[in-house]
């Protein structure tokens, strides 16, 4: 298996293609847009599974049950690099899930562009822009109306 170092940038540099993938090229491929929603997250998500199990139970006194129990954990080189690889996999499936959505609102690209930079460097706060974005936006309605009838 190659070194921590080795699968750190495999995997930031699949991160960073799917990110220039939903940031700048067409939406309209479908083949192309599962790219970075499903495809890489998918396979960052088999490297997170393979370190974490891997390493996960090797660190005495490493755990979820207090942040002294995760930060035993993260001082592990092969679990802090599980749970970099859990950053890039989540936030990047979840700036494909933004991506579709402000498409199916009608947001323009170019407004978009800075709330998925930010979803790329800052995660839950791309996030909340977005919803915050979001909650301005309203779908055009499905069904027509009904008349009143006199």
């Amino acid at each position: 298996m190659p070194e921590t170092d080795q699968l750190f940038g495999w995997a930031g540099q699949a991160a960073m293609l799917g990110w220039l993938i939903l940031i700048l090229l067409p939406r309209r491929w479908l083949w192309l847009l599962a790219v970075p929603r499903y495809m890489i997250p998918f396979v960052l998500s088999l490297l997170y599974a393979g370190l974490a199990m891997a390493h996960f139970f090797t660190v005495d006194g490493g755990g979820y049950g207090s942040l002294s129990e995760v930060s035993m954990l993260l001082s592990k080189k092969d679990m802090l690099l599980a749970g970099w690889v859990h950053y890039l996999a989540f936030d990047l499936f979840i700036g494909g899930w933004i991506a579709v959505n402000a498409d199916k609102v009608g947001i323009n690209r170019l407004v978009q562009a800075p709330v998925l930079v930010t979803t790329f460097m800052f995660g839950p706060v791309g996030l909340a822009l977005f919803l915050a974005m979001r909650a301005g936006y309203s779908r055009k309605p499905s069904y027509e109306p009904l008349e009143a009838t006199a």
